[in-house]
């Protein structure tokens, strides 16, 4: 029987690496999905203010 240094990890095996692989993908997808949104949501909500801004902007304008 193998004993290891409580300091050290047991090494991984090929099961647990692809699981820990498909894990971490997952996670980073979901990241991925979950900024892309919040960017969406930052882009749209700025472009809404400017277009509110212009408008304001162009009835204070007018003679």
């Amino acid at each position: 029987m193998t004993t290891y240094d409580s300091s050290e990890r047991p090494p991984l095996t090929a099961v647990q690496r692809k699981a820990r692989e498909a894990e971490r993908r997952a996670d980073a997808e979901q990241a991925m999905r979950e900024h892309l949104r919040a960017q969406k949501a930052f882009h749209d909500n700025r472009e809404r203010l400017k277009a509110e801004r212009l408008a304001r902007e162009a009835v204070g304008k007018k003679p």
